[in-house]
């Protein structure tokens, strides 16, 4: 199929001449040429000696004087110098009309949280480019007597803003608050305590893809899985799985950062360790995640109690470790670093395979 024509009358002044050799012929110029005045009588050809015959081979004569340009050639010719001429101001609007849409999309809402953003915005956007969007899954649990149950809903919806204005062009979707943390009968894991709320995994799996494929309909090309807990990283991966075999030949994605989370106990944990916190180091609402909550929104820390309480146990649903010297200059690092492998995996995804 050829190429489409040009949109704007300048675009005819700018496509390729002719290749060598070829030669543009007006449609004028095609009755000039002399017909074959030959007429057929049986089988045999005789020269036709009519009055036409007699002035067209007169017109063809070698010693004629060179013609005169004709009306219609002349006209042509003065149409289309006119219209060469008249160009420029016949399309001088597209300049306008490229900055007024370069205009729209600055004013689009500075806030990168989709639940801030009317539908028009959302849409506006896209066209725009914001065509990433990251679903941040958070949970409701208990985490020791000082962090409050949703530790990881504030935490996971402020380090999503952060990466997704690092990483430009992205969305952030509301937290998923509801996931899996333990059976109910009988009570396990943290569902042992009160203040936690609890999903079956198959159910979560299919709350994570129903939402990512709502995005991906409206034209989000990259969503992105950002889990903040432990918990439900399988079930994250899985459902990333499931959306990209959906989704071959659409266009989009589903990405499940695992770094996201796997900084924390590694990196981080080695970097608290190597600066004198190897023992207050644990798993589960301790140093590590006192000080991050701490680096995130003091007020969900019951400071003045965490600084005079007793030793912690995992009755209190401190597993490992102490948190009572945590600071927000502690949890900063952890942060950064969360931020940082979020942001290079999305640019990474964004990249295509050479």
């Amino acid at each position: 199929m050829p190429p489409p024509g040009p949109t704007c009358p300048t675009d005819l002044l700018r496509q390729e001449p002719p290749t060598a050799g070829a030669r543009i012929q007006p449609a004028f110029a095609l009755r000039d040429k002399a017909p074959d005045m030959s007429v057929t009588r049986g089988r045999k050809a005789v020269p036709d000696t009519s009055m036409r015959a007699k002035n067209t081979r007169h017109a063809n004569s070698p010693n004629r004087p060179a013609r005169r340009t004709p009306l219609a050639g002349k006209t042509l010719l003065g149409l289309m110098t006119g219209l060469s001429l008249g160009l420029g101001v016949a399309c001088a609007p597209s300049a306008p009309a490229h900055a007024a849409e370069a205009s729209a999309c600055r004013q689009l809402p500075a806030s990168v949280l989709f639940e801030q953003r009317t539908w028009t915005e959302i849409r506006d956007g896209l066209a725009c480019g914001v065509t990433t969007v990251i679903i941040p899954v958070g949970g409701t649990e208990q985490s020791g007597p000082y962090i409050a149950v949703g530790k990881h809903n504030v935490r996971v919806l402020a380090q999503a803003e952060r990466i997704a204005r690092a990483a430009g062009n992205t969305l952030v979707a509301p937290v998923m608050a509801y996931v899996p943390e333990g059976g109910t009968k009988p009570r396990t894991s943290h569902m042992r305590f009160a203040g936690t709320l609890s999903i079956p995994p198959d159910v979560f799996e299919k709350l994570v893809q129903s939402a990512a494929e709502s995005l991906r309909v409206q034209g989000f090309t990259l969503v992105v899985l950002l889990g903040d807990h432990g918990g439900y990283q399988t079930q994250l991966k899985q459902a990333a799985d499931t959306l990209n075999t959906a989704w071959r030949g659409t266009g989009a994605k589903a990405l499940y950062v695992r770094a996201y989370y796997d900084v924390l106990p590694h990196q981080y944990a080695d970097w608290l360790k190597k600066n004198g916190h190897e023992k207050e180091v644990g798993l589960h609402a301790e140093l590590s995640d006192t000080a991050l909550m701490l680096a995130v929104d003091p007020t969900m820390v019951r400071q003045q109690a965490l600084r005079a309480g007793p030793a912690p146990t995992a009755a209190q649903g401190i597993y490992g470790g102490d948190p009572r010297g945590a600071s927000a200059a502690l949890g900063q690092p952890g942060l950064d670093m969360q931020v940082r492998a979020a942001t290079q995996a999305i640019e990474a995804a964004r990249t295509p395979p050479p």
